[in-house]
């Protein structure tokens, strides 16, 4: 193995540096208050899309079901932001459920040292929960799909059935204070997009790091073959067990981000459809590319958008074509384009897929 000279090291880093740059720098003295809380849930977004591609594009486990990890992630958090709210009353939407004392389990949530952390460790321990039940039964392909998508739609049926526990359909709504200052105010939602912003950083780096180890190189033979994987002794279980929890734990920290930002979390973000569409951020981008994940996550989003401000009648027939022609024309997403044209170098975490 040769080592990479000096210069080139430094071209790899010049696009996370300058991609950092526009996002702490540039985008808050430039962007409108309402567009830089747009921008902050599409970095929750592009968090989401990091732990997706891990487990698909590097691991070959299409999961249909991301949503629901989302959502436990945003209703942990939720639940404490609600009580901080409701200055030590019964939240509103279980008075008008017939309620009359808190329920246990919503107590610990009183509490930001239990919220913030559940809302990490939930969402991951039920991924990988799922991921090993489904794994050690060899289940794959579209039937592990399909399961995955089952659990987004039981997921969705199960809060909105438990209106007194969950708001139902609406949800958690709300949300005022987060540490007792204003979720209102201008200088708390630039606070929180910079704190985002900050944890995709990191995120990304981490992974960048996981897809240069050779625990990466056993995800993609696995992905590639996973029955020569066992039989030269590893054990795929474990392995795609442990990589579906952390994109469900990932998933679960955007969710976190997610609701300060936007004020409310409801079962609708659990559903099938927005579990859909994570998939196609990370298609669109080109799976198995930490930045095509990314990419994708803000380009698509960016485009719903600006499509659903200027065609409010039409956007989803814009967006389901862009999402044809990138299937048909691109399989290998936005970064396999760029590397068709040369104008990216195979190189880090890159090159492994």
């Amino acid at each position: 193995m040769t080592a990479r000279a000096p210069g080139s090291r430094l071209a790899g880093w010049l696009p996370f540096a300058g991609a950092a740059l526009l996002l702490l720098v540039v985008a808050p003295l430039v962007l409108s208050d309402f567009r830089l809380n747009l921008l902050g849930k599409f970095l929750c977004f592009a968090i989401l899309a990091l732990g997706l591609d891990l487990v698909w594009g590097y691991t070959g486990m299409l999961s249909l079901g991301q949503g629901v990890f989302f959502g436990l992630g945003g209703y942990a958090m939720a639940m404490y932001l609600k009580l901080e709210a409701s200055q030590g009353e019964l939240p509103d939407f279980m008075s008008w459920s017939g309620l009359s004392a808190l329920p246990w389990f919503w107590k610990p949530f009183a509490h930001a040292w239990f919220a913030i952390p559940m809302a990490i460790l939930i969402p991951g321990a039920l991924a990988g929960a799922v991921g090993y039940l489904l794994t050690r039964s060899r289940i794959r392909g579209a039937y592990f799909s399909l399961i995955t998508q089952a659990l987004a739609l039981i997921f969705t049926i199960l809060f909105i059935g438990q209106q007194p526990y969950t708001g139902g359909t609406n949800g958690i709504t709300n949300l005022t204070t987060l540490f007792g200052f204003s979720l209102g105010d201008p200088r708390t939602q630039k606070v929180l997009y910079l704190i985002t912003a900050v944890t995709l950083g990191v995120t990304y780096l981490l992974l960048r790091r996981v897809t240069a180890s050779r625990f990466c190189r056993l995800l993609i033979a696995i992905r590639d073959g996973e029955n020569r994987v066992r039989f030269c002794g590893y054990n795929p279980v474990a392995v795609k067990a442990l990589a579906f929890a952390v994109g469900g734990a990932l998933a679960g920290l955007a969710g976190a981000l997610f609701v300060p930002q936007v004020g409310i979390i409801s079962p609708a973000m659990m559903g099938v459809v927005p579990s859909i569409e994570m998939v196609v951020w990370v298609a669109l981008g080109g799976r198995g590319t930490l930045t095509g994940a990314v990419l994708g996550a803000l380009l698509v989003n960016l485009a719903k958008t600006y499509l659903s401000e200027s065609f409010p009648g039409a956007w989803t027939f814009g967006l389901g074509l862009l999402f044809v022609l990138v299937v048909v024309y691109l399989p290998d997403g936005l970064v396999g384009l760029v590397r068709r044209v040369g104008l990216m170098g195979k190189s880090g975490e890159e090159g492994l897929a």
